[in-house]
């Protein structure tokens, strides 16, 4: 009788293969809102960060993070239109001499004291502003692109040698969404 491990498969030679892991990152939500004359969004992601991000991090060095949302009017004799593109980027950094974590946002700099809750501010927003209702056409249809990534582009050069090979830093999400 052959022992396996919890959560491998036996093949027909008899060699077990690992199940492939849980992705790395999972949309937990990702919602369309109508209210005061603009089209929200809301989304959350469960993000678990690769050794070798996490290694990355604790050595000081600052990682990006970028969520977009593009409002898509679609057409069937043309390229579907982008009627609004919004992006956000956090920068995520550990502190070494105050053993906290400080998250970056559009100027503005907030410190936490562990990593789980510096990236619970990178996966989640609340209320983002897409575009004025006004700007909808209630006749056509529309659908929302939508992605969340680690941004490698902004990285440090010397490190950005070699991650296209490296699965660990290729980290992100796509999602589409219809405006009903």
């Amino acid at each position: 009788m052959l022992g396996l491990a919890a959560g491998s498969v036996l093949v027909g030679s008899g060699r077990a293969l690992a199940q492939p892991a849980a992705p790395a990152v999972e949309l937990a939500a990702l919602e369309l809102r109508r209210g005061d004359g603009v089209l929200e969004l809301d989304f959350a992601a469960r993000v678990r960060l690769p050794a070798a991000v996490q290694e990355a991090l604790q050595r000081g060095v600052a990682v990006y993070f970028v969520a977009q949302a593009q409002l898509m009017r679609a057409r069937w004799y043309w390229r579907d239109e982008r009627v609004a593109r919004v992006q956000r980027s956090w920068r995520v950094a550990y502190q070494p001499l105050t053993a906290s974590w400080r998250v970056g946002f559009g100027g503005l700099n907030q410190t936490f004291p562990t990593l789980a809750e510096a990236l619970a501010v990178v996966t989640r927003v609340s209320n983002w502003r897409l575009v004025e209702l006004a700007q909808i056409d209630p006749d056509s249809r529309y659908y929302v692109d939508f992605s969340w990534r680690l941004d490698n582009s902004q990285l440090p050069s010397p490190m950005q040698i070699g991650l296209a090979a490296q699965g660990d830093w290729a980290l992100g999400i796509e999602r589409a969404v219809r405006l009903e």
